[in-house]
């Protein structure tokens, strides 16, 4: 079965990197997303198996938004995947208190990566 995936970040050339990336290695990307409020209607729209959220979304911020979607519906965007060009020691208090299951440097994302955090 392949995993359904939304991508919510900010630059357009990540989301298109990361959606061809993913694709490739066999993970269907259903939809992205640069902001905040478009993340909620896509996931909405998308009911995603998994959704990648980037810790800053040009201003807005990637922890509010996986709060404000788990407190929406629990199970409407999946499991929720923070993710950043940052090292992950830099919010590692911030990712653990958070909804998120974990946290995949972009320099590190796969559908491994992603496999391995839903395992």
């Amino acid at each position: 079965m392949s995993l359904r995936c939304l991508i919510i970040d900010d630059s357009p050339e990540f989301s298109r990197a990361a959606r061809a990336l993913l694709e490739q290695q066999g993970i269907e990307v259903v939809g992205v997303a640069a902001s905040a409020q478009e993340a909620v209607r896509r996931v909405e729209e998308a009911r995603p198996d998994v959704t990648l959220v980037d810790i800053d979304l040009n201003g807005d911020s990637g922890f509010a938004l996986v709060r404000t979607l788990k407190a929406e519906d629990d199970s409407a965007g999946g499991q929720l995947i923070m993710i950043s060009s940052h090292a992950e020691d830099e919010f590692a208090e911030l990712i653990e208190a958070s909804p998120a299951i974990g946290f995949v440097a972009k320099s590190d994302l796969s559908a491994e990566a992603i496999r391995a955090l839903l395992r």
